[in-house]
């Protein structure tokens, strides 16, 4: 697919780095139009090293070629990030004083846009029915978000972060509905074990990759029921959400839901090991000396027993995060472990102390249930998503 990527001159214009990158490694041709203004904030060789072709700004070159047209003829997508207060006013007047705005007003092509600014800007009457009038259009609009600005300053008005984007443009050309009639269950987060009214044994997912993939399969028209332990990032209000806390209630929860699905993909990290006892009040250290020693007992094997007890016609991904950094011996993990779990595939990827879990990125190869090679992805967990959903499809 051909993307454009407008880029205006805010100082979140840094991101748009990222919103680049997360296209090309998508498999997408990515040409950047940027602002004389937005390369005051990024260097035109950044974002033509990432993006891998020319960055066109200039209305006046390329008149051979007719550029100031031929980009937006040519995009089947055109992704504008940042968004300024004044390149929202130029566009919903319908200005083309620059290679952006002639691009944008020469294509039939779906346009998304992710406003930044400071919050002043963003709540301006002026700002406010600007946006109505794009929205009115049928353009997206991607966030803002309520954050960090520049300074101390907080509030509406942060550009969404790149890989929200990028999934929001992607559903907007997605190809609709090949998901439509298919219910999909899907786990995400990581269970915690209590020790105590205030401690517990759990893991470092931060249940994005779980999330990314109910998003995903929601867009492409699935109902999506999704299972949430100890969520750390929003659930997507286009899922029926079921929040747990332990290992027992993820169980249950997926005993009582798994029958009406057609997929179900257990992203959740799940404890493999629960406290004998939990102490009724907080476990202190003046009682308990210099040590404490804590007695585990194995939890359930949720993915074993949906897979055994899986319907005819329901396909069940499991998932498999592995500290090991050798691929081939990793690919032997995933392998022994498909055989022993009964799934349908099992989605493998290497974890570490910064790799894998609570970040914005994953890496993971896809096995089938007689050990090969399926699939293979590599960028945002949104990206990572949709591929998943590729290969099961």
């Amino acid at each position: 697919m051909r993307v454009v990527v407008g880029i205006t001159g805010g100082i979140a214009a840094y991101k748009a780095v990222s919103v680049v990158r997360a296209f090309v490694l998508a498999g997408h041709s990515v040409q950047v139009v940027a602002t004389d203004a937005a390369l005051r904030f990024v260097g035109k060789p950044t974002l033509e090293a990432i993006s891998r072709n020319e960055v066109y700004t200039e209305l006046y070159e390329g008149v051979a070629e007719v550029r100031h047209v031929a980009i937006g003829q040519a995009a089947d997508l055109i992704v504008v990030a940042p968004a300024t207060a004044n390149f929202l006013a130029q566009l919903a007047g319908g200005f083309a004083a620059d290679l952006l705005g002639n691009t944008i007003l020469a294509s039939r092509a779906p346009l998304v846009v992710a406003p930044a600014m400071h919050t002043e800007m963003w709540q301006n009457a002026a700002t406010q029915a600007n946006v109505a009038t794009l929205r009115d259009r049928g353009i997206t609009i991607v966030g803002p978000e309520v954050g960090q600005l520049t300074g101390a300053d907080s509030g509406p008005g942060r550009m969404s972060e790149p890989e929200d984007i990028v999934a929001a443009a992607l559903s907007v050309v997605a190809s609709p509905g090949d998901l439509s009639g298919r219910s999909i269950l899907v786990t995400a987060g990581g269970t915690r074990e209590p020790l105590d009214p205030v401690r517990f044994i759990g893991n470092r997912s931060s249940g994005k990759q779980g999330v990314a993939i109910a998003i995903a399969a929601a867009a492409r028209g699935a109902d999506v029921t999704l299972i949430g332990a100890n969520l750390e990032v929003d659930a997507p209000s286009t899922v029926a959400v079921q929040r747990v806390g332990t290992t027992a209630e993820l169980a249950e929860a997926v005993r009582a839901a798994s029958p009406r699905a057609d997929i179900i993909i257990m992203a959740a990290a799940v404890a493999d090991y629960r406290p004998a006892t939990v102490a009724d009040s907080k476990i202190k250290k003046e009682t308990q000396g210099e040590t404490l020693t804590l007695s585990l007992v194995r939890n359930p094997d949720i993915l074993s027993d949906v897979s055994a007890t899986k319907l005819d016609n329901q396909v069940v991904v499991g998932f498999a995060a592995e500290t090991e950094t050798d691929r081939a011996a990793l690919l032997e993990i995933g392998r022994a472990k498909i055989a022993r779990k009964g799934c349908d595939f099992l989605v493998v990827n290497s974890v570490g102390w910064t790799t894998g879990f609570a970040t914005d990125g994953n890496t993971v190869t896809i096995l089938s249930s007689a050990g090969d090679i399926v699939g293979e992805a590599s960028g945002t967990k949104s990206l990572v998503a949709d591929r998943i959903l590729d290969v099961i499809l």
